[in-house]
């Protein structure tokens, strides 16, 4: 009875990681539809020299607002997108390595690789400069 018991909170232990990191995934991909709507709506909204006032829709109402606001509005909306979706991956990261770790499957090598910063780059490329 022990042995089943075991067994049992180490299936749920492990369908509630996986669940967590199917609710990430997912929770990613409807931020990053938002994202593309936002910068399609900016694109439209920086070609379109003739108005000077845009209607926007918040919830079940549009708002009729000043271009400039507008734009300012939805880049400061896609700051907060862009924070939420790092967040987000490196939440992700961890809970697929903890998943790994439950199912006794190897730590996945080469997702905790960060890009270089600008001035990372900047320094190599004089490096790369300096030896040619």
């Amino acid at each position: 009875m022990v042995d089943q018991q075991t067994v049992l909170q180490f299936l749920t232990e492990v369908e509630e990681a996986a669940e967590e990191v199917l609710a990430d995934k997912q929770q990613m991909i409807d931020l990053d539809k938002k994202r593309n709507r936002n910068r399609e709506a900016l694109r439209v909204l920086q070609n379109d020299g003739e108005s000077s006032k845009v209607k926007m829709c918040f919830g079940n109402m549009f708002i009729k607002l000043p271009k400039e606001k507008a734009i300012e509005m939805i880049k400061k909306d896609q700051q907060q997108l862009e924070q939420e979706i790092n967040t987000l991956q490196n939440q992700l990261t961890a809970k697929v390595n903890h998943l790994n770790d439950l199912q006794g499957k190897p730590e996945l090598k080469g997702f905790n690789l960060v890009p270089l910063t600008k001035d990372e780059m900047q320094a190599v490329a004089k490096v790369f400069q300096r030896s040619s």
